[in-house]
């Protein structure tokens, strides 16, 4: 069996670019749910798939975080790895479903639950938005941005990972994109627009091998904007077998708590760091160009 790969909203869940790839199993919220009934749900996945790995951006609300603590805890387990990731919902998703296809892989559980973070430097992400005035994580905004959110007809594109990046539609060239190939995933807030700035513009200009349409915009984009009017993207690799090499390529470590497989820093299932003597650059240190996987 795939180890299982959970989300907190069922629209982190996204269809899969092509081919068969494993569901992800979706998490409630504390309100929808009660406790037991989670710690049941979750001892399910681990009877069936082995392990979990749960995904959920940093920006979810900290009873919800408390709640997936608990669960792991009262399972008495380290056998689940929950992973913060500090980037949009939309973002959040697409790194979702790439673990869903290397899952049914050979990695093992500690190598797939520490490459989120690999990967996640591989994402390009942002939005389209009308105004930036209420945004306050991923870039900051200076007093020029938010007095230009007032002006009729301002459209601001903002990129968050891998650098942040905030430019005035009108008055500059769309921000530096991926140098390998991507399949760039495009959700809206007002959905009925056949093209934008991000289909018309921004995906040519990244040259990305095609474009993914997803509705509605995750429900949490809006509190992660500040808006329900934006257009949320992210520009990541579509292959399986290319995020394999990616994977396969970092050096491998032994977590000396758990022992888990790991690459990277830290493991994602007890979270303990990893020591190494010598220093250097970092496997996880966010890639250098020459890194970039091939693609075009």
């Amino acid at each position: 069996m795939p180890i299982a790969i959970a989300v907190t909203s069922s629209d982190l869940v996204l269809p899969p670019p092509g081919g068969p790839v494993p569901a992800a199993a979706v998490l409630q919220p504390p309100h929808a749910q009660p406790l037991e009934t989670a710690v049941t749900q979750a001892g399910i996945l681990l009877d069936q798939c082995g392990h979990l790995v749960v995904l959920y951006p940093d920006s979810l609300p900290a009873p919800y975080v408390q709640r997936l603590h608990a669960v792991r805890s009262l399972l008495e387990s380290d056998r689940v790895a929950l992973l913060p990731m500090r980037l949009p919902p939309l973002a959040v998703a697409v790194l979702a479903r790439q673990l869903r296809q290397l899952s049914v892989s050979d990695l093992t559980p500690g190598i797939l639950a520490s490459a989120a973070r690999l990967l996640a430097h591989y994402i390009h992400a942002g939005a389209e938005v009308a105004t930036v005035s209420r945004l306050d994580r991923g870039v900051e905004v200076g007093l020029g941005g938010h007095l230009a959110s007032y002006l009729p007809g301002a459209r601001f594109a903002v990129l968050v990972n891998p650098a942040p990046q905030l430019v005035r539609i009108k008055d500059a060239e769309p921000p530096g994109g991926p140098g390998f190939a991507t399949r760039l995933t495009v959700a809206r807030g007002k959905p009925g627009r056949s093209e934008d700035w991000v289909t018309g513009t921004l995906a040519p200009h990244w040259r990305v091998q095609g474009i993914q349409e997803i509705q509605p915009l995750p429900a949490d984009s809006r509190r992660w904007w500040g808006t329900p009017r934006a257009v949320e993207f992210a520009a990541a690799i579509p292959d399986p077998s290319v995020l394999y090499q990616l994977v396969a390529s970092v050096r491998r470590e032994e977590c000396r708590w758990c022992g888990l497989e790991l690459i990277g820093d830290r493991c994602g299932f007890c979270s303990a760091p990893v020591t190494r003597d010598g220093g250097g650059r970092h496997a996880l240190d966010p890639p250098v160009r020459a890194a970039a996987p091939a693609g075009r």
